[in-house]
């Protein structure tokens, strides 16, 4: 999910390479491409290896590609196909599932629903997450963001497809990649398990149609920001349109790279670790002349997980930025502050803390 960005104040002709809507065509290279196959098959020493590479990719750029992760290629193509079914259907039939008849950010959300962009995002959306019944424990003490999903109907395999096969085996590598994590920032492997037996983590199968013309800088395919949760894993069509912002204020495109995940950290992990790892802004603009589908899988912590200052963050000389909430109240905030299905629901906000509406500009460094 994300943060909205301050608005663009002027429209741009989108194939004038000069202006600022454009994103500068640099090699993919210059966004790291990190092997995680050593990391998942190798001994302690490649593990940590792997985990080096990481840890300076989240602190100078907050953006890399990973490969050789262990999700087959095959099992994109049928979610891609999934996609394409469900927002085939016709608009009755997806609002059956419409997002804002839950209070947690599950189902379909039609374009111009988020509002990343100042007059909304030109995408439609899919949402689910980890499946919880309704008399949970956790969200009967007021866990709001645990439940159950939505799901269409008259779409056999769509749920098996998307969740059985996709989010759960992401998760798993979520899993692994927050190993890495914690050995990058000087912690156990297992450091960050205690936060994670019911992650908040979230797969949004996105659909953008393509922007021919000049475009409207307050209505893009994902207007600019930075993720919620701790990072995300996103795979994406051979569309293109995601773009970086570097150091420099550049928007830097990131195109697919064949057998590989995008991943770039959040805003909770950015608290985590005092920003040592960067959260950084991006934007989809879809000016491919196609269709663009694209699964970010955002990996969250447990609802009641507080987003304390790590200790190897810290110290005399440079305390901790953030003041300590719990993960399921500071997803709560900037969902309300994103969503127009939840813009005026008061009761919905769990926590008197504002939505935090900055967009960060991080020292990034793209290598």
């Amino acid at each position: 999910m994300g943060t909205p960005s301050a608005a663009l104040e002027a429209k741009f002709d989108m194939h004038d390479p000069t202006n600022s809507l454009f994103g500068k065509r640099l090699p993919f290279n210059e966004i790291p491409v990190i092997d995680f196959g050593p990391f998942l098959n190798g001994a302690d020493e490649a593990r940590e290896e792997v985990a080096a590479h990481i840890g300076a990719a989240c602190r100078e750029a907050g953006f890399f590609y990973l490969k050789n992760h262990g999700i087959p290629d095959e099992l994109f193509g049928r979610v891609y196909a999934q996609a394409r079914r469900f927002f085939s259907l016709p608009e009755d039939k997806k609002r059956e599932v419409y997002v804002g008849l839950t209070d947690r950010v599950r189902g379909y959300s039609p374009i111009r629903e988020e509002k990343l962009s100042k007059k909304g995002d030109l995408k439609e959306s899919f949402d689910l997450a980890l499946e919880i019944p309704e008399d949970d424990p956790d969200r009967l003490l007021g866990a709001r963001l645990y439940g159950p999903n939505l799901w269409p109907s008259d779409l056999p395999g769509f749920r098996e497809t998307i969740y059985d096969d996709y989010f759960l085996r992401v998760m798993e590598l979520g899993k692994q990649v927050l190993q890495a994590f914690a050995l990058a920032l000087s912690l156990p492997d297992d450091y960050f398990n205690k936060f994670t037996h019911k992650p908040l983590s979230n797969l949004r199968v996105l659909y953008y149609p393509p922007q021919d013309g000049p475009i409207d800088p307050d209505m893009l395919g994902c207007g600019a920001h930075t993720d919620y949760e701790c990072f995300t894993l996103l795979a994406q069509t051979d569309a293109g349109g995601l773009q970086v912002q570097n150091a420099s204020g550049e928007w830097v495109e990131a195109p697919p790279i064949p057998g590989t995940f995008v991943v770039n950290i959040g805003d909770m992990m950015a608290r985590w670790t005092n920003d040592v790892f960067a959260s950084t802004p991006h934007r989809v603009i879809n000016r491919s002349g196609r269709e663009r589908f694209s699964l970010p899988f955002f990996f969250g912590a447990d609802y009641w997980a507080p987003l304390s200052c790590l200790p190897t963050c810290q110290s005399p000389s440079n305390p901790p930025k953030y003041p300590s909430i719990k993960a399921g109240d500071y997803l709560c905030s900037r969902y309300d502050s994103t969503f127009r299905s939840l813009e005026h629901d008061e009761s919905a906000v769990e926590t008197s803390q504002k939505p935090d509406r900055r967009l960060k500009r991080h020292a990034v460094k793209i290598v």
